[in-house]
């Protein structure tokens, strides 16, 4: 009776997820892209994420649907992701077997899990290795021929209470929606996949259509919230990017509104950089916006929070130029505190230098890796490429503009010429000329306070 294909049902996050252990911002799409969904279709099995379940009413359903009927189920632990441990430990009680379960190598298990056989992979954050990818699909594709068939115990549920028989659902109410189906009766229109809903909006973003992706994040976050209490914390950071990009109905109203999304997921409390610097990255253009120095206060404790948290390029470069702001504005109160603020931007500059030292070399090493994928001729390939684009410029203007910063122009001068050989989208241009205006603006008026005293280039 219908499609006799069997399906794997992948439990894990979807998105960019913080490992609140280390710190580290893991890509969780590109797991499942290109580390598990090629390999289980590759095995004649259909391959399905719950963001890309076909659904109308609460997804809480066929979730719960899929960890019981599927005929493989694979669960990335991750990021320690709560929900992808609730539903393992729920395929666990329902299905003694056909369950893998994986994670990044530098997730630490929870006790509970020490007895439960977890395959590792090596995640570099925002990608994947190609080396790493292949030893890690080949290891994962024998495992699915040797569980698929096997009625051999993986649940320690079933493993302990070995005389547990396993549940059934009536099956016969899905017999008859798909006889139903075959006649003219009219059902409810499934709504789009929310995976097909987040990458509309996406690209939406890329096109600069921001209401439209705001509306698309909107959405989505109502689906991947029903039943639940607590938002979806990557949705969240979209929608208030989404937000805050529209500018509707002014910048700061949407700005503010950006706020009160990051604020729903506890922003004063969580040990998510990614919300802390976003939170500082809106409460700087607050400031910027001519709102006042309580929020160039606020961007400074943010940026601070997520720089220590994370210790990469973004937040350091906005780190120093908030100090430079302080020492223009009224929070700083005499001519010593404002020499602290451009010692400290100082500082930070030359960390920056030091991650950008310590990056560059990483990102041409993984290009390299990854050549044959870059030049197939793929859509993936051509994204692929247009990512490691992305990395040399930022790095290149990073460099730029913390040589700026610290008065020595011909190395400013250098990295400059650099990043412009790199092919980039004129938004990067812009949002880096922007930031380099204001900080030539703030750096002629407070430059003579630094050691040795800072000038504007010739």
């Amino acid at each position: 009776m219908g499609d006799t294909k069997k399906r794997c049902f992948v439990v894990m996050g979807f998105g960019t997820k913080t490992d609140y252990v280390s710190g580290r911002k893991l890509d969780l799409n590109k797991s499942y892209k290109f580390l598990i969904k090629p390999v289980v279709e590759s095995k004649g099995l259909e391959c399905v994420r719950a963001d890309e379940i076909l659904h109308s009413g609460s997804i809480d359903v066929q979730m719960y649907k899929q960890l019981l009927m599927a005929d493989l189920v694979i669960a990335d632990l991750s990021t320690s992701n709560c929900n992808a441990i609730y539903e393992l430990g729920i395929r666990h009680a329902l299905r003694p077997y056909t369950t893998i379960v994986i994670a990044e190598d530098k997730l630490i298990y929870p006790f509970d899990l020490n007895h439960i056989v977890i395959n590792k992979y090596i995640h570099l954050g925002d990608a994947i290795d190609i080396e790493e990818a292949e030893r890690f699909k080949e290891g994962l594709a024998k495992q699915i021929e040797a569980v698929i068939n096997k009625e051999e115990s993986d649940s320690p549920v079933y493993t302990y209470l070995n005389s547990l028989m396993p549940p059934k659902i009536q099956e016969a109410l899905d017999d008859a929606v798909e006889k139903i189906a075959e006649t003219d009766i009219p059902l409810q229109v499934p709504g789009a996949a929310l995976s097909k809903i987040i990458q509309d909006a996406e690209d939406l973003i890329e096109q600069k259509e921001f209401e439209k992706a705001k509306l698309l994040f909107q959405t989505a976050a109502v689906l991947a919230n029903m039943n639940s209490s607590q938002p979806d914390t990557y949705l969240t950071h979209r929608l208030a990017f989404a937000t805050y990009k529209t500018a509707k109905p002014d910048l700061v109203s949407s700005l503010h509104e950006s706020m009160k999304l990051l604020q729903s997921i506890n922003l004063a409390h969580t040990n998510d950089p990614e919300t802390v610097s976003m939170a500082g990255a809106i409460e700087k253009k607050l400031y910027e916006s001519g709102e006042g120095d309580q929020h160039l206060d606020e961007a400074l404790l943010y940026f601070l929070r997520s720089y220590y948290t994370l210790n990469n390029r973004y937040n350091a470069i906005n780190l120093a130029i908030t100090y430079v702001y302080r020492a223009k504005s009224g929070l700083a109160t005499s001519d010593v505190e404002r020499s602290a603020d451009l010692v400290m931007a100082k500082r930070t500059w030359n960390r920056v230098l030091f991650l950008c030292e310590r990056d560059w070399p990483v990102v041409l090493e993984k290009e390299k890796n990854d050549e044959v994928r870059v030049n197939d001729g793929t859509k993936d390939g051509q994204e692929l490429q247009e990512y490691y684009n992305a990395q040399k410029f930022w790095i290149s203007v990073n460099r730029a503009e913390a040589n700026f910063g610290l008065g020595q122009f011909d190395e400013y001068h250098k990295y400059l010429e650099l990043a412009k050989k790199i092919p980039y989208p004129l938004w990067m241009w812009e949002s880096f000329t922007a930031q380099m205006g204001k900080l030539a603006t703030e750096l002629a008026k407070v430059g003579h306070l630094m050691e040795p005293s800072w000038k504007a280039p010739v």
